[in-house]
């Protein structure tokens, strides 16, 4: 079922015609508690929607939307278990990870809630180990640096996390990442390490992922070059399934840390997956992490649609994305904390709405998911900000920031937030010709100093960035996600759109590692790129 034919969507088409002359500047006038009636909060997130270029009229429009594709029910059958991937037929359990409740959820009639508190009680217990030296390195030193080997969902989450929560690190830990099969890349992460205190974390679901098992590899080598080959077994823990693999590279069972067919990887950080991330931070810390997942996630289950957080605002980027056609959303972090959040939900969002094809298998004409980009401010306003502010394209953005620092530096981060005030306003309302003339600007430069605003965004506002607020903000992203999956009409847990490049290499890899120029069988632009590669050897 195509999307754009249901009664609903055509309605909202109708009502696009007439609101797209609309301005902010005449929405704020028209309804001067405007601000007050499009701000909402809940799981200790505040967004504040007024900056968009929308009402309620727009607003009960895409609610009926969603509920004429079922949203409701469909959120529902997720959170009970259903194999709602259909493609894989498998069921969508992020959500039972950070199950803090601990009600039962059920798949194929089990309640997979038993399994997940016994992994992360293992989980805990291995944590307490190594942060009070119970475990140890071969030489009896205590492991101090944690390598996380993984790729995909395996490496962003955790390393995203870590990254924005080192305010939170356990004492004297260090965490360190590496996914990309570049040589560069655990080189450089290998010199930084010490083989007496360091602990490979290898993270890979199947123990296959190409890869995640080359720098696994490389690894194994550096390490048991320095210490001896019975060295893995105190250095390497597997985060698997594949436990017969990982047994065989030498790590001990009760060293390998499952998790299930029901995670995709790119909502995974809050299984064995996010190790790292509790090595790093300390059980209490992460728990923490786990609430604000929680609380989200109940706040998306029971809200009413019209108050739900991540419902409004994946149906304001359908809005933005399907009659607009903004084709893409720029996720602008006013904390450095969160650098690598942008990456992040590059992943989460690309690779779960880029589809192009129905449920049923049908070709779409219509967008689904958007290029996902951005920085932190304020360094992106010294970068791309010029084409977001006087450009051609609408780029819808998302603002994120928090009220008080994690560090004592009051001064400066009231300078952030006057940053922050001051382009969303800029970016709502510009400044025109008229207000230029009267200041007296020289009338040859008054064209390009002015800013014609009108262009939209979205604040997003947390107390403090915390585990349990970033928990919350992680899992609103999520829902959204799944939100616009459910209008789209797609699977947004299915990724085979990367399967078809991993299948060409693994035929391309023999021939650059054989060193033998037969390219018969090669494609011929292939051949080409493969011939340039052996004769500059």
């Amino acid at each position: 079922m195509k999307t754009t034919s249901l009664p609903t969507w055509k309605e909202l088409a109708k009502a696009y015609e007439s609101f797209q002359t609309k301005t902010l500047k005449e929405l704020f006038l028209s309804n001067p508690s405007r601000s007050n009636e499009l701000t909402k909060e809940a799981a200790g997130i505040y967004i504040d929607f007024s900056r968009n270029l929308w009402d309620s009229s727009i607003i009960e429009k895409l609610i009926a939307l969603a509920k004429e594709m079922k949203l409701e029910e469909k959120r529902d059958a997720m959170f009970s278990g259903e194999k709602i991937n259909k493609t894989e037929d498998r069921a969508v359990l992020h959500v039972a990870l950070r199950n803090r409740s601990n009600t039962p959820i059920y798949v194929d009639g089990k309640d997979v809630m038993p399994q997940i508190n016994e992994v992360l009680d293992r989980l805990f217990r291995f944590t307490k180990s190594i942060h009070n030296g119970e475990w140890k390195g071969k030489t009896g030193k205590k492991l101090t640096t944690i390598v996380n080997i993984g790729i995909g969902g395996s490496d962003l989450g955790p390393h995203m996390v870590t990254y924005a929560l080192q305010e939170y690190k356990q004492e004297g830990m260090e965490c360190k990442f590496v996914s990309n099969v570049d040589p560069n890349h655990i080189t450089m992460v290998l010199r930084e390490c010490d083989p007496e205190t360091t602990l490979f974390l290898i993270a890979s679901k199947t123990f296959t992922t190409q890869e995640t098992m080359a720098n696994a590899a490389i690894a194994k080598t550096w390490l048991t070059a320095k210490l001896g080959s019975d060295a893995v077994s105190s250095h390497f823990v597997a985060l698997s399934s594949n436990i017969e693999k990982a047994c065989t590279f030498g790590i001990t069972k009760e060293n390998i840390f499952p998790f299930w067919n029901w995670v995709g990887g790119r909502y995974s950080l809050t299984s064995a997956i996010g190790l790292s991330i509790l090595l790093y931070i300390g059980e209490t810390n992460f728990k923490e992490l786990l609430t604000g997942f929680h609380e989200m996630d109940q706040h998306f289950k029971t809200a009413p649609l019209e108050e739900n957080l991540p419902v409004l605002l994946g149906l304001l980027g359908v809005w933005y994305n399907n009659f607009y056609q903004a084709t893409s959303v720029a996720i602008l972090p006013y904390d450095q904390h969160l650098a690598y959040f942008p990456a992040y939900l590059q992943q989460g969002d690309m690779e779960s709405n880029g589809k192009s094809v129905t449920q049923e298998g049908e070709a779409i004409d219509y967008q689904t998911g958007p290029i996902i980009w951005g920085e932190p401010g304020t360094n992106g306003q010294h970068a791309f900000y010029q084409l977001i502010h006087q450009g051609t394209k609408m780029i819808p953005c998302d603002f994120i920031a928090f009220a008080k620092p994690c560090v004592p530096l009051e001064e400066q981060h009231a300078m952030l937030w006057a940053n922050f005030i001051a382009q969303q306003e800029a970016l709502a309302f510009g400044r025109n010709a008229s207000y230029l003339q009267e200041k007296g600007v020289d009338p040859a430069l008054i064209p390009y100093k002015t800013f014609s605003g009108n262009r939209p965004s979205t604040a997003i506002l947390a107390k403090q960035l915390t585990p349990r607020s970033l928990g919350s903000l992680i899992a609103l992203y999520e829902h959204k996600i799944f939100t616009q999956g459910i209008i789209w009409n797609v699977c947004s847990f299915d990724q085979w759109g990367v399967e078809l490049g991993k299948e060409l290499a693994s035929k391309i890899l023999p021939v650059l590692s054989s060193n033998v120029k037969e390219l018969n069988n090669i494609e011929k632009s292939s051949a080409t790129l493969i011939n340039y590669f052996l004769t500059n050897q």
